[in-house]
């Protein structure tokens, strides 16, 4: 059976998606999940939201997929204890710290890989299926075929989007909120920087194509290959931060599909919830140019006619779907939204009507022109539908009844239902009927009340003898028949943990710190020998989501997970910064995986740094290998949209330089040969003035991106005085130059 995967952000939305059928929840806690803003559960709520879903057989999967600072690793692990004893089914993580204690110390709590992790290949899934992980989130961009491949060779549970909003980054990969805002898309506090409108500039003639949303991504939706998905083993429906009408819309749209009920008419309907459009994504083949909707970032409602003409004081609308009172509309003038509740609607005649099919007029007071079309944002007899369904019983189970009433004796129930056996026995002693035995008509009858319960009465088998059973015994027998299976299933969960067994200890001796460098060309490569720098970063980088491995000689730089499994018994590797280390034990483990030095992360201060340097010592009794980013320009987001693709640049980007422009500053838009793109910061990561004062960083790296030869040449030279102890003038410009997350915590 595939798991059909709800999101829910508070208790309503979490039985609005278990009444309209699914499988499964996942949701935040307070801490530690992606959706910082979601309204999340506490402790008690999640008990409530575990005991009701676990009733109806749906399990309950706990995002904790941030990136974990050392000074909250103890209550990362305290919380994973306490969703044990609650029983939680599972947790979605992204932090290697996070993943090694869930798979070392539970039995039954499932870990699921985050699509934080940056997982799109079979050599990533099978790392973590080594690992112990129970199921690999893909990311979003892999295709359909690939899934598939990837599920056949490994026979590792996966989990895969099909529904809602799109990240135009790679998830896990972009850092443009966090460098930009001090919000992190890897804390769960993402801005939403790609929700912006932006200024496309051509750098090489200085125009301006324009400003637009040029990377805000329509929303998937991949009901029509609905065939096709029911060979995966779960599918999420994105929307935590979503109301519960959307929810359950959604759901019930996808459990109808599932089951083969669904038809064009249900389809439609997913357009009266929130959307920016719909897009069947990369795993369909999606034209990159088609993944963004550039016109408006937020919910696009659907079209049902135009503005038809004038009459006085009112707008005539030609119709072409049902406009109802109180449906609220967005009507588009000029490039500008108008929206508005439909108070009050009238015919030709000016009479006030209720609904209109082909024709009719409104009153407002902005100026609208003749054309403008005119949509629904809120179908106000579609969510008054969708309300009804928010707390019902989707399905409810057989409760089967053996009854033995014999005079003289107890009354005696055995009682199965949700898969448990459940012996009821009455303390008053039943009597001899005089006129009027009960019968099993009436015990039925009684039985029967199960609506405020998730039962249905199945079979009953009665056995009496000339028995009286007052209809007071029978309720009360019937309300201790419930409560005493509702135990017994909810205290069949198990929440086992394991006996931890020591580990090997792993530290390197301190080494004087030394320059390493990634470049984008043979010129920057050239520049960087020339200067003596022996690292060097350039045909030898494995990027992640990048993953078309070849037969690599001598070390690498490392960004994604499956190119540690695929390269770590031939090629000694540097773990690159886009695995997101932030902590010890993430450390740690990438050593153990063959890691000879861990980049950290951009998202990083001072302070943490030397958290992470000193818990590893107190742990390993030695030091870790570390490399730090000290210059460049960061890569605030890759993904495999094209933007020039999106405004007619397709190939023009080979001999032109671009940037997105907004009132924060300018961001250079990096083309690859395989039309992904790299946005970078338009300010330069500039730590050089600080290297006398970092400790415990084996080796500083230089980021070369869009220098030329002469300013690495400069640059380097620079960072080798500074490294050196030397006192010559500031490095850093306050007007092109940022420190980053240096001096400054980031959310």
């Amino acid at each position: 059976m595939t798991e059909l995967l709800a999101p829910s952000g508070n208790i309503e939305a979490l039985k609005a998606a278990i009444s309209n059928g699914c499988d499964a929840i996942y949701l935040g806690m307070q801490k530690f999940g992606a959706r910082a803003y979601s309204s999340n559960f506490d402790l008690e709520s999640l008990k409530e939201a575990v005991t009701y879903a676990h009733l109806r057989n749906v399990k309950i999967y706990v995002t904790m997929n941030t990136i974990v600072f050392e000074n909250e690793v103890e209550e990362m692990k305290e919380q994973m204890d306490e969703l044990n004893e609650i029983c939680v089914d599972g947790i979605i993580v992204q932090d290697l710290a996070a993943f090694d204690y869930l798979v070392k110390n539970f039995i039954d709590m499932e870990a699921h890989c985050s699509t934080q992790m940056g997982i799109d290949d079979l050599d990533g899934t099978l790392l973590f299926k080594e690992l112990g992980a129970k199921r690999v989130v893909l990311s979003r961009e892999v295709e359909i075929e690939k899934v598939k491949e990837i599920r056949r060779i490994s026979k590792m549970p996966l989990e895969i989007f099909v529904h809602g909003a799109l990240c135009v980054s790679y998830s896990g990969n972009c850092l443009m909120s966090g460098l930009i805002g001090y919000r992190s898309g890897n804390r769960g506090r993402c801005v939403g920087s790609c929700r912006k409108e932006y200024e496309l500039i051509d750098k090489t003639t200085d125009t301006s194509l324009g400003k637009s949303y040029i990377l805000s991504t329509k929303d998937l939706n991949t009901i029509d290959y609905i065939n096709d998905l029911k060979e995966i083993d779960s599918l999420k429906i994105e929307g935590r931060m979503k109301e519960p009408a959307y929810v359950a819309n959604t759901v019930s749209k996808y459990r109808m599909a599932l089951d083969n009920k669904v038809n064009k008419e249900d389809k439609e309907n997913l357009n009266k919830t929130f959307n920016r459009t719909f897009t069947k994504g990369y795993m369909f083949h999606e034209d990159k140019k088609d993944i963004t909707n550039i016109l408006r970032p937020n919910n696009f409602g659907y079209e049902i006619g135009r503005i038809s003409r004038i009459v006085k004081d009112m707008y005539e609308i030609t119709l072409t779907r049902t406009l109802n009172q109180n449906d609220i509309i967005r009507i588009s003038h000029n490039n500008e939204d108008v929206n508005l509740t439909v108070v009050k609607l009238y015919d030709k005649d000016g009479n006030l009507i209720n609904k209109a099919d082909d024709v009719c007029y409104i009153k407002i007071k902005e100026k609208l022109s003749k054309g403008d079309l005119v949509y629904i944002t809120k179908d106000y007899l579609y969510y008054k539908e969708l309300d009804s369904s928010l707390e019902k019983e989707f399905k409810r189970f057989n409760l089967n009844l053996k009854v033995y009433a014999f005079p003289d004796s107890k009354l005696i129930i055995d009682a199965e239902g949700l898969g448990f056996n459940y012996l009821y026995e009455s303390e008053e002693i039943l009597g001899e009927a005089i006129n009027n035995p009960t019968t099993k008509e009436q015990v039925i009858k009684q039985f029967s009340r199960l609506n405020d319960t998730i039962f249905e009465l199945g079979n009953v088998d009665f056995e009496e003898s000339n028995a009286f059973i007052p209809a007071k015994l029978l309720n009360a027998a019937r309300r201790d028949i419930v409560q005493g299976l509702y135990d017994l299933k909810l205290n069949s969960q198990k929440k086992r943990t394991k006996t931890l067994t020591a580990k090997e200890k792993i530290s390197f001796a301190p080494e004087k710190p030394y320059l390493t460098a990634s470049v984008t060309t043979k010129e920057q490569y050239d520049a960087c020998v020339s200067c003596g720098i022996k690292e060097i970063y350039f045909e030898n980088i494995i990027r992640r989501n990048q993953n078309d491995y070849k037969k690599k000689e001598g070390q690498l730089l490392i960004g994604g997970y499956g190119g540690i499994y695929h390269y770590r018994k031939t090629n000694p590797f540097v773990a690159d910064y886009s695995l997101n280390v932030v902590n010890s034990v993430s450390c740690y483990e990438l050593y153990r995986l063959g890691a000879k030095r861990v980049t950290l992360s951009y998202e990083l201060n001072k302070k943490q740094i030397e958290d992470l340097i000193n818990a590893y010592y107190e742990e390993n009794d030695g030091y870790p290998a570390l490399e730090m980013i000290v210059y460049g320009r960061a890569p605030l987001m890759f993904t495999k949209y094209c933007p020039m693709k999106k405004m007619n640049q397709c190939s023009v980007c080979k001999r032109s330089s671009y940037e997105l422009k907004d009132e924060q500053g300018t961001f250079p838009v990096i083309s690859h040969d395989d039309c992904t793109t790299t946005i970078l910061n338009g300010k330069t990561l500039n730590l050089l003035d600080e290297l006398q004062s970092i400790k415990g960083i084996e080796a500083f790296r230089l980021n070369f991106t869009i220098e030329s030869k002469e300013q690495v040449v400069k640059i380097i030279n620079k960072a080798l005085s500074k490294l050196n102890g030397g006192v010559d003038k500031a490095a850093f410009d306050q007007q092109t130059d940022t420190r980053g997350h240096f001096n400054k915590e980031i959310l």
